[in-house]
């Protein structure tokens, strides 16, 4: 006898509705993890350290400020969700990759000239570590934010 699709439940593969705290939660864990496990495997301790600093940091934060203007309160924008979705993904990732790399590069020289903290590599790591984390962190919740939005509109 034939096994019959359960058409009473939900598939899996359908996308589950956009929550943020688990788009936070995503950005933090995957990088840290990933660059982590690098910086273990390759012997570069700094590396390590930025994993769950600077680099998850800055993921969690930039999915947490996108994911929040994204949904704008429920609402969201009316040229967020006619864009194509390419298009709202390149607007929004050279946004935040110029903001977070002049972050970066802020960061970097001020504390270097104005404050007491000697010349460290992590300070240097900030000019990369900051518009790549960026860069990903808000390709991935626009992408989500977008497919769930696609799945809602009729």
């Amino acid at each position: 006898m034939p096994a019959t699709k359960d058409r009473t439940r939900p598939s899996r593969t359908a996308a589950r509705p956009f929550a943020l705290w688990r788009e936070v939660l995503t950005a933090y864990a995957a990088p840290a993890l990933t660059a982590g496990t690098a910086g273990v495997v390759t012997g570069q301790a700094d590396l390590t350290v930025a994993a769950c600093t600077s680099i998850a940091g800055t993921s969690a934060a930039v999915a947490f400020l996108i994911g929040t203007w994204l949904q704008h309160g429920g609402q969201p924008r009316g040229w967020t969700t006619t864009l194509p979705r390419v298009v709202l993904t390149v607007l929004l990732v050279i946004a935040t990759a110029g903001l977070a790399a002049a972050l970066g590069w802020f960061a970097a020289e001020w504390l270097l000239a104005r404050t007491p903290v000697h010349a460290a590599p992590w300070l240097q790591r900030l000019r990369i570590d900051l518009p790549v984390s960026a860069v990903l962190a808000t390709t991935i919740v626009t992408l989500r934010w977008r497919s769930t939005i696609a799945k809602l509109r009729p």
